[in-house]
């Protein structure tokens, strides 16, 4: 807890500043304005004795002010933003042209004079005490225009881009990761810089951030001339994915699960007889004895290191499942309790998951308890060769989402828990960082504002198989890019079911396959219909497993279209390696919505359902079941040039473009030589 700097009032008022800092105090309420990071500021206020230290999504960053201060205002200026603050606690800030961008929300009779002054008396920054303990808090903006659009947030399971209108759970669940950064229409950036389960909803009238339980509101704001500036001025102060390793641009291929070494090995090599491409196989969960052992079980994986050494004279990475939770009857249970290292429940039994076991997640918050973690993985797994994990239960997904009843090292789930998947990421990141590894990748089921910087490749979660889950993964994954997330993937297929001999579902597999070739990380995964026999009694082949999932296991026809995709998925790396590049120096999102490269253009904005896959691929995914034919809008600015038949078209215009079941959509930039990885 930092104390607050002594004050030097100013004709009497309410403000003062500290160096670059700008202070506001009224009653009980301390605020802070400053500069953080080119064209932003951050604003934290709190009605505890002393301002809390934490940075939570932040990396420290510099930045210039100008402060003025009077009597009855004062504002302060970084680059291209401004706030200014009146003697009623109003907060307004503007972009270099004097425009208002945010406005805060505030109706009540401190000035008579302004315009603001309402017999409503609802305040811009309301702090309700939570009897014997912190505050709720709920901060309101006014909406400054019905035609705003925001974007961003992270991932969740609605098929709107466009976030206007929407409330969102600020709190995450399996397939929902709460990313709380929102790009808006009108050139501004917004961090909820606060890791409480709350909710936003933005508003035709008032856009409002609510927390459940906090000490402080902490909040950061950019202010940018298209949406590139705003998306690279949050990674500035966010920070950025580490370089994607060149394996991970392939293709990976994983099920409901491989039961054992031996089926594992044969899949590798029957892709390798088949001479498919192929980077990374998976050994799923339950390959353990019990939850919280994280090693392999000696049953079925009698010689780890033979089979990692096999794979990786193929040029296949094995990736590893992890899960956070630590069954009751597993060897590190009593040890990891004693020394203070699991979640805690307010009330009733200690248990946050019953599935195939009574466990407990480990307290990823906890600094020892993340070394703890690590060392078990290190000695297991990491020593073995293997260099990349599933993180899996990342939210961390309870049986019962009552978020008040678990408690964390760092405090309760109410008020801190949207951390616990940043704290999880950082545990294998750090791990294997001390190892000297350069080009960390982990793919996770969750995120917060912040994980990018630890590796984490984030996936969409255990969604259903079906088109109407299908389209909601393309918003999903264009707000995660936007909201800093640029490593994203889903279970192509979608998770939950879909027989591999339905030719219903032969048809959505294709059509996500296609489509999961223009995303940053290409990954079959799922748990396919009817559940295939047991293989033993005992440890984790307790936990059956799904049907075939390999590209050979739907049908000839599929397979042709999928052989299709994944050799024109290795032709694409070197232009995808460059996209890595940007996303890890400045934070460019690799899938993004059409307006990041053609903001002028307003129709671009208007388009959910086409994409830009790096700057110079256009992608109009077929997502509606017996579609045959599409429409596409080609962004003006530039002319096009379809990918697969060399045809230019004008850019302005909507197109029909022909969507055979092989066919998926793709327009080219002119002037790209991208065409010859098409038509070969």
């Amino acid at each position: 807890m930092a104390l607050f700097p002594e004050e030097k009032k100013v004709n009497n008022s309410m403000f003062s500043k500290d160096g670059s800092r700008l202070i506001y105090r009224y009653d009980a309420e301390t605020l802070w304005i400053e500069p953080w990071g080119q064209n932003s500021l951050r604003v934290r206020a709190t009605k505890l004795p002393a301002m809390p230290e934490e940075d939570w999504a932040l990396l420290k960053a510099e930045g210039s002010a100008d402060i003025e201060i009077s009597p009855y205002s004062a504002s302060i200026r970084n680059g291209k933003i401004k706030a200014v603050i009146t003697n009623a606690g109003k907060i307004t800030f503007y972009n270099q042209k004097g425009q208002v961008l945010l406005d805060e929300y505030l109706r009540n009779r401190k000035d008579i004079n302004a315009d603001y002054c309402s017999a409503l008396d609802i305040e811009a920054r309301e702090f309700k005490p939570i009897i014997g303990g912190d505050y709720e808090l709920t901060v309101r903006f006014e909406s400054q225009s019905p035609y705003e659009k925001i974007y961003g947030m992270g991932q969740y399971q609605q098929p709107y881009l466009d976030l206007k209108g929407t409330e969102l759970e600020l709190a995450h669940r399996n397939s929902q990761a709460s990313v709380p950064f929102c790009l808006s229409s009108l050139g501004y950036g917004f961090l909820w810089n606060n890791p409480a389960i709350g909710r936003v909803t933005f508003g035709k009238n008032i856009i409002s951030w609510y927390a459940r339980s906090t000490r402080i509101m902490d909040y950061w704001v950019t202010a940018g001339d298209s949406p590139a500036e705003i998306v690279e001025a949050y990674a500035g102060v966010t920070g950025t994915v580490p370089m994607m390793p060149d394996y991970a641009m392939g293709f990976w291929q994983c099920k409901l699960r491989y039961q054992t070494q031996e089926e594992l090995l044969n899949i590798a090599r029957e892709y390798k007889k088949r001479n498919l491409p192929i980077s990374v196989i998976v050994v799923d969960f339950f390959h353990w004895y019990l939850q919280g052992e994280w090693k392999f079980d000696p049953v079925y994986w009698p010689d780890p290191d033979a089979m990692i050494r096999e794979l990786r004279e193929m040029g296949i990475e094995l990736m590893v499942s992890i899960w956070p939770t630590v069954d009751y009857r597993s060897e590190n249970f009593k040890e990891m309790l004693q020394k203070g290292y699991l979640v805690r429940t307010e009330r009733g039994m200690r248990i946050c998951m019953d599935f195939q076991g009574n466990t407990i997640h480990f307290d990823a918050t906890n600094p020892d308890a993340r070394r703890y973690v690590w060392q078990k993985a290190k000695e297991n797994y990491y020593d073995k060769g293997i260099r990349i994990f599933w993180l899996d239960e990342a939210e961390p997904e309870y049986g019962v989402y009552d978020f008040d009843n678990y408690r964390y090292y760092l405090g309760p789930d109410v008020q801190i828990g949207n951390i616990y998947p940043v704290k999880y990421a950082q545990t294998f990141y750090e791990g294997m960082e001390a190892e000297g590894q350069e080009n960390i990748i982990n793919l996770i089921r969750c995120a917060w504002a912040g994980s990018q910087r630890y590796g984490a490749l984030v996936w969409s979660g255990d969604i259903h198989s079906s088109f109407s889950s299908f389209r909601c993964q393309l918003a999903a994954g264009l707000n995660m890019g936007l909201a800093g997330i640029p490593w994203w993937t889903t279970d192509i297929g979608g998770f939950h079911g879909g027989n591999p001999e339905d030719p219903q579902f032969r048809e959505l597999l294709v059509r996500w396959f296609e489509w999961g070739t223009f995303c940053p990380v290409m990954r079959l995964h799922g748990c396919r219909v009817p559940e295939q026999p047991q293989v033993g009694t005992t440890g984790g082949a307790t936990c059956r497993s799904g049907a075939p999932n390999e590209v050979w296991s739907f049908g000839e026809e599929a397979y042709e279209i999928l052989k299709k995709y994944l050799f024109l998925r290795e032709r694409l790396k070197p232009y995808i390696k460059i996209q890595m590049k940007a996303a890890h120096e400045r934070g460019t999102p690799v899938m993004r919505p059409l307006f990041y490269d053609f903001p002028e253009d307003k129709m671009a904005w208007n388009c959910e359902d086409a994409y830009m896959f790096g700057p110079d691929i256009l992608v109009a995914p077929v997502m509606y079941k017996g579609l045959k034919a599409r429409e596409v809008y080609l962004p003006s600015g530039t002319d096009w040039e379809n990918a697969w038949t060399g045809e230019k078209l004008a850019g302005g215009n909507t197109v029909t473009a022909e969507a055979p079941l092989d066919t998926i959509p793709v327009f080219l930039r002119t002037g790209t030589d991208l065409g010859k990885l098409f038509r070969v």
